[in-house]
C-alpha cells in the first residue's frame, strides 16, 4: 500500500511539475530578436469583416453600370480577345450572384449591342469586399452573340469555369 500511494504521490509530483512548466513556456515573453512590432492601435485599420449579400452583390453591379454609362447611356468594355471596345446597353444582372472565396464575390450580366436588343454578351464581373465595401476589381466577356441559321442569335462562351477558375474554351 505504501509503494502504491508513493508511486501515485511521485507520478502526480512528475505530472504538476511538467504542466507547470509547458505553462510557462508558452506564455514566456519572445526573445527581443523574434518579436514583431505591434501596430498601435488607434493607427490599425478600422474595417471589421463584412459578410455580403445578393442584395449588396447587385446594389454594387448596378452602381457600377450607372457609374460608367456615357452621355447615350451606352456601358463600354474592352473585349479583351479582339481588342474591340464594346458599345453595349445594361439589361440584368443574373441569378445567381455569389461568394467564391473569402471576400471576393462574383456576378454575371447580360448586356446588348446598342442598336440590336438580339445581340446578347454576357460578361462577368469579380469584386472584392475586403475594405469592408465592394468593388469591381475585374471585367471579362464570357459569351459573345452568335448567329446560326436554326436559332438566331445566340450566346457563344469563350470559357467555362472549373473550381471557380477560367478554363477557355477556344
Amino acid at each position: 500500500m505504501i509503494n502504491r500511494r508513493f508511486s501515485t504521490t511521485v507520478i502526480n509530483s512528475l505530472l504538476f511539475g511538467l504542466l507547470i512548466s509547458v505553462g510557462l513556456s508558452l506564455h514566456a515573453e519572445p526573445s527581443a530578436e523574434t518579436q514583431t512590432p505591434s501596430i498601435t492601435p488607434s493607427l490599425a485599420p478600422k474595417v471589421a469583416p463584412v459578410k455580403f449579400y445578393v442584395n449588396d452583390i447587385k446594389a454594387t453591379m448596378h452602381e457600377h453600370v450607372a457609374k460608367l454609362l456615357d452621355a447615350d447611356g451606352l456601358f463600354h468594355v474592352l473585349d479583351d480577345k479582339t481588342g474591340e471596345d464594346l458599345a453595349l446597353k445594361f439589361v440584368k444582372v443574373h441569378d445567381p450572384v455569389r461568394q467564391i472565396r473569402g471576400n471576393i464575390y462574383f456576378a454575371c450580366t447580360d448586356f446588348h449591342v446598342a442598336g440590336d436588343p438580339a445581340k446578347l454578351y454576357d460578361i462577368d464581373f469579380w469584386l472584392d469586399g475586403t475594405t469592408g465595401k465592394l468593388v469591381v476589381y475585374d471585367t471579362k466577356v464570357h459569351k459573345e452573340p452568335r448567329r446560326s441559321l436554326i436559332y438566331g442569335w445566340y450566346k457563344q462562351p469563350r470559357y467555362t469555369f472549373v473550381k471557380d477558375e477560367i478554363s477557355y474554351l477556344y
